[in-house]
């Protein structure tokens, strides 16, 4: 007879980084039930995506609000019980006076019992090395050197969204333009919100056509920030020419350096996957499916983007997210 695996306890977290005087430093918590150092994570809440939950429990657990930078990989171990648990990690950096508007549309976060975890130490990566009590939580500290030694460490995000679902075109009469989203649309929107908070995101760039700037007012709603229309963005506008939004695609990912939210149509996504690939390696834009769709309603491309000192921004990290209740 044949047994199902029983499915693994997903898990997220963050390693959170600051250089003090020139060194590296991260962020560890203690746990005095196992007596153990580890990274601050934790297991996801019923509806939560893995950034969201990763963001809250970092906050829970240490006291520090941060914002989401690249992924640092999932680390894979059996549970005391024996139950397989996968581990989501990335590196963080605590929020600042810039990012009170993320932060204002995230859900309080409570702390978490000091039965759980009753401290939070910052620590050089060297002395992290010898503190943390599992080998599996060295995994991600060595991404996160390698990435430092590279320059490569410190990034900014962009999110590229396709708005959520619409009305069908035969049913609306109202024209390209007023065409809404539909009440499930409406729904999946607002379940974007922590996980565009999550990422920091401080700006808004969207097409003028309601069923984008409807997918982006939850979160304008919810973090106060305002939007910039831009139509270049919109199925017409692409049509008749692709260069203005390969044109705001290369301004973003070279001159901006605060985390942005771009919302447009699929007809105008492959205009806009094929700027970032010009400045994506290919082993990381393997990531990203090479035909349309390229993303589903509602469903977000997040692009890490590294200036290093010297040299031209590059992509050093992409992921794709949905909200939960449309995750597999």
């Amino acid at each position: 007879m044949s047994s199902k695996k029983e499915p693994a306890v997903h898990a997220a977290g963050a390693v959170v980084w600051r250089v003090e005087r020139r060194r590296l430093e991260v962020l560890l918590v203690h746990r005095p039930r196992y007596d153990d150092w580890s990274w601050p994570k934790g297991k996801l809440e019923p509806g939560e995506t893995l950034p969201a939950c990763a963001a809250r429990e970092v906050e829970e657990e240490t006291g520090v609000a941060v914002v989401l930078g690249q992924p640092l990989g999932t680390v894979r171990y059996k549970t005391r019980d024996r139950r397989r648990k996968e581990a989501h990690y990335w590196a963080a950096t605590p929020a600042g006076d810039h990012d009170q508007a993320c932060l204002q549309a995230r859900q309080a976060v409570a702390a978490a019992d000091p039965r759980e975890v009753d401290e939070a130490r910052w620590v050089d990566v060297a002395t992290a090395r010898s503190l943390l009590t599992y080998a599996h939580d060295r995994d991600p500290l060595g991404v996160l050197e390698d990435q430092w030694r590279d320059e490569k460490l410190r990034t900014w995000t962009m999110v590229v969204l396709r708005h959520s679902r619409a009305r069908k075109r035969s049913a609306w009469k109202g024209g390209e333009a007023t065409r809404p989203l539909t009440t499930v649309g409406e729904r999946r929107a607002a379940e974007l919100v922590p996980v565009i908070a999550a990422y920091g995101v401080v700006e808004v760039i969207t097409s003028p056509w309601e069923r984008c700037a409807a997918t982006v007012r939850p979160y304008l709603e919810a973090s106060g920030v305002g939007a910039e229309l831009h139509p270049e963005l919109t199925e017409a506008a692409h049509e008749r020419s692709k260069r203005p939004v390969r044109e705001l695609i290369h301004r973003e990912l070279t001159e901006r350096s605060a985390p942005v939210v771009v919302c447009t149509h699929r007809p105008v996504l492959p205009t806009v996957v094929a700027e970032v690939a010009r400045r994506t390696p290919n082993r990381i834009m393997k990531q990203v499916p090479e035909s349309d769709p390229w993303l589903k309603t509602a469903e977000m491309l997040v692009v890490h983007v590294a200036k290093r000192p010297r040299r031209g921004a590059v992509v050093v990290a992409l992921e794709k997210h949905r909200p939960a209740a449309w995750a597999p």
